[in-house]
């Protein structure tokens, strides 16, 4: 939960984090003016502003929520809006387009058209068209359903921030912005940042701090979207320029009125494109989610279908799926996808149930965006193997993945053509290592979720592959089979070789590397805009210390984790770090800093919520900087199928709540 200081700035609540039930959250997604353009282009007409779908209409409402976007391939023109000086700074709230005053896109034949930065320099509107931002078309990101610009090039698209005040409308989680940082007085990589106004319906205010990184040097492991040029008045010039998606928090329950946009000066540069509230996830849980470890080179892949292996925590009548498009320079097109339980191998064990985007059968993710499925009714069971089933129906040379699954998915051959509604596994002939696009599972109603944070040892490595056997899978286990607290979803976001405060996978381009981008760079994408997260779990750091870096550097970057995570009203549980001698790299350096920071960790209750002490439940007292041999998976780092047990037994589950 988020508390208001005396001056009504939203902060973090220390200590325990109590989150009231899921039903009394269950609301539509209310919708203001630039929300509604949102909702036009998903299909949908206006929504009072405070209706409630009860539960006859509940489907209704999470079938058309910004948590779950749909494909707008060709949305019709619209005249460009009334520009410049439509309301003065703090004024009455006006939709953002009314307020564009820059010209941020030019058309390639005439670059000379749009000045973003105040240098003469602009987005190109035919790369932007690549990646699949068409004018008007939603980019769907992290449940939020941006706009962007409906604006022919070298027309207003987006406003310099200076305190205008925008017409926005709802009850959310999160808001979210598109912005890039760029005008002549923002001469460093962290671009141009202010802290605007929430105003709710209430009277009440919160503050929020807004950065927007430089369009040229920000960084590129968060951008939303990085093109390979940008337009001069000479012509194009390489180098990649970014766009970003940066949310703040809201007062949760409270029904937002208008956004007063920071003051920060036309000079500095903050440019809003778009902005949108976060809808509330309407009584969905995460049963099975993954993180985008990278961007990598496939194939290439002609007319084929995937067939992934996952398997859920939590149960419910219902199901939905979520793709994201993370890292892509490029759309991906989706010909059909269904949903199964598992039979033996690549079979099902029934008829295999078509799922639909927005009412098609098919779908277009624009590069860096996500696509939920429409919600179906699909009975998923606790503790499960599901397949999900996805035609590809172009020829697809890179995609974003999770690299290590612990776990055999399928894919079939060249030319094959859609095969998801076939039963059989006879089509799936290749075998494969990995998650493609999809990132998670939900089902209706249940509690909300768990979210572990982590790295190889969360994502299962030296644990039985195909037993789902992962420390989060057996948490799941322990909470379906007990009453004494909700039985939570458990949503393993391990990425193999991650870090907590490096990058290893550089943000852009198709690479080897697919150990993901630090914890809290994805924190946002993997943790806070998770369905129905409740807590966090973070395990994370022993890669880190083997890199080099130091305690006091992992310590700094957890603190901003938990910081955050409170701010936006979870849970927040960290673990210690599991001894790791004997391991090639873990040196008495490295082993310094472990017993540093779990030092740190024990003694954190002021600034975590709970500690799992993983480190006492595996170590060996004769050598605590190793495991016992018993719980050992043979290289010294990962636990086996015991040490995965014994890290579970070591959460209180009374903690999670």
């Amino acid at each position: 939960m988020l508390r208001t200081s005396k001056r009504g700035a939203s902060t973090g609540t220390p200590g325990r984090t109590r989150h009231r039930p899921v039903a009394a959250a269950r609301r539509t997604v209310a919708t203001g003016v630039v929300a509604m353009a949102a909702a036009c282009a998903l299909g949908l007409g206006a929504l009072p502003a405070t209706a409630d779908p009860g539960p006859d209409r509940a489907e209704a409402a999470d079938v058309t929520g910004p948590d779950n976007p749909t494909s707008d391939p060709a949305p019709d023109p619209v005249p460009d809006p009334v520009l410049l000086g439509d309301a003065a700074p703090d004024g009455e709230p006006l939709p953002l387009e009314r307020l564009f005053d820059n010209r941020g896109v030019s058309d390639d034949a005439h670059p000379g058209a749009a000045d973003f930065d105040g240098r003469g320099d602009s987005f190109s509107a035919q790369e932007l068209r690549a990646a699949g931002w068409t004018p008007g078309r939603t980019i769907a990101v992290d449940g939020a359903a941006l706009r962007w610009p409906a604006t022919a090039p070298g027309r207003p698209d987006n406003v310099l921030a200076d305190g205008q005040a925008v017409r926005l409308t709802g009850r959310g989680e999160a808001l979210t912005f598109l912005v890039a940082g760029g005008g002549p007085g923002a001469r460093t990589r962290d671009g141009a940042a202010g802290t605007g106004l929430v105003r709710y319906r209430d009277g009440s205010r919160s503050t929020y701090r807004l950065r927007a990184p430089d369009w040229r040097t920000g960084p590129l492991p968060t951008k939303l979207l990085g093109l390979p040029h940008r337009n001069t008045p000479d012509g194009r010039r390489a180098g990649t320029v970014r766009l970003y998606a940066v949310t703040v928090p809201v007062e949760r329950g409270r029904e937002v009125s208008s956004v007063t946009l920071p003051r920060a000066g036309r000079e500095a540069g903050l440019h809003v494109f778009s902005l949108a509230l976060r809808g509330p996830s309407n009584g969905w849980t995460g049963t099975w989610a993954a993180s985008t470890s990278g961007y990598t080179t496939v194939g290439p892949w002609t007319d084929r279908t995937l067939r992934l292996v996952v398997h859920s925590s939590a149960g419910g009548p219902r199901a939905r799926i979520r793709l994201e498009n993370t890292f892509s320079p490029a759309p991906v097109r989706i010909g059909h996808a269904t949903v199964a339980l598992r039979g033996k191998g690549a079979a099902t064990a029934g008829r295999p149930v078509p799922l639909a985007f927005g009412g098609r059968s098919g779908a277009e993710l624009p590069a860096g965006a996500q696509q939920f499925s429409d919600p179906v009714g699909f009975r998923v069971p606790p503790d499960t193997d599901l397949l999900v089933s996805i035609h590809l129906p172009g020829t697809v040379r890179a995609l974003p993945v999770h690299s290590y699954t612990s776990q055999t998915s399928y894919l079939s051959a060249d030319g094959a053509g859609d095969r998801t509604s076939e039963r059989g596994g006879e089509a799936y002939g290749t075998a494969l290592p990995s998650w493609p696009l999809l990132t998670g599972v939900d089902v209706a109603g249940g509690p909300g979720s768990v979210v572990a944070l982590g790295d190889s040892i969360t994502d299962g490595e030296r644990s039985t592959p195909g037993a789902n056997r992962r420390w989060p899978d057996l948490l799941a286990r322990r909470l379906r089979d007990q009453r004494d607290v909700p039985r939570f979803g458990v949503l393993n976001q391990g990425i193999s070789g991650n870090r907590v405060v490096t990058d290893r996978y550089p943000g852009t381009g198709a690479s080897s590397v697919l150990s993901g981008v630090s914890a809290e760079h994805r924190l946002e994408r993997d943790v806070l805009a998770q369905t129905g997260a409740r807590t966090v779990v973070v395990f994370e750091g022993v890669n880190d210390i083997r890199a080099g870096t130091t305690g006091d550097e992992v310590i700094a970057t957890l603190k901003k984790i938990a910081a955050t995570a409170h701010e936006r009203g979870m849970r927040v549980a960290v673990a210690t770090i599991a001894p790791c001698g004997g391991f090639f790299d873990c040196t008495d350096e490295a082993e310094s800093y472990r017993v540093a920071v779990n030092r740190h960790i024990r003694a954190g209750l002021g600034l975590y919520d709970a500690v799992f002490d993983f480190d006492a439940a595996v170590r060996d007292p004769d050598r605590p900087d190793r495991m016992l041999p018993r719980f050992d998976g043979g290289d010294h780092l990962h636990p086996n199928d015991a040490g995965m047990r014994a890290f579970s037994e070591a959460i209180d589950l009374r903690e999670l709540i």
